[in-house]
């Protein structure tokens, strides 16, 4: 089944320059099209164990489909700072609402996409056990899992910027 794009093609987004400022927007689908850096956020959860959840996107994602992923966590909208973003991506995702713990930004890059995937991404890290209600266009499955699980599972099941993200948090 190939991805099918959504009405969040429409809205609109931040596209910034190589140091995270604000250069305009353009919609989701423009920036798809178009290419272009944009904004992110990753929500690192972790559950009471110190295990992260792990996510199982959904095969109609437009990017990295059927893939882990190892942060909960999207784009940016245009009218949003990083934590509203963040806050609104982890309740419509997982359907929960806990404090977020900010721990520094990426940058990450795929040049293996066309046009290649360019992003700032705000990283947040929280703790929650559940109970979770998945937002079904995203997620498929998640489970919580131990790093050294995570980190001996074959990369190219781990979606690049969130296992990029995961390493930057452990150093």
């Amino acid at each position: 089944m190939s991805p099918i794009p959504s009405p969040a093609f429409s809205e609109k987004i931040s596209i910034v320059d190589s140091d995270d400022k604000v250069l305009g927007a353009l919609s989701r689908g423009q920036m798809r099209k178009l290419g272009g850096i944009y904004r992110v956020t990753y929500i690192l959860v972790f559950n009471r164990a110190g295990e992260l959840l792990v996510q199982r996107r959904t095969t109609i994602k437009d990017q990295y489909p059927d893939m882990l992923d190892l942060a909960a966590g999207g784009v940016v909208a245009f009218d949003e700072d990083y934590l509203q973003s963040a806050l609104r991506e982890l309740k419509e995702e997982l359907g929960v609402n806990v404090p977020l713990t900010y721990q520094g930004n990426v940058y990450f890059e795929d040049m293996s996409c066309l046009p290649v995937n360019q992003n700032w991404g705000a990283v947040f890290s929280c703790v929650c056990d559940g109970p979770f209600i998945l937002q079904c266009e995203e997620v498929s499955s998640v489970s919580f899992m131990s790093i050294e699980s995570i980190m001996a599972l074959d990369a190219r099941d781990i979606t690049p910027d969130t296992r990029q993200v995961l390493v930057s948090y452990l150093l």
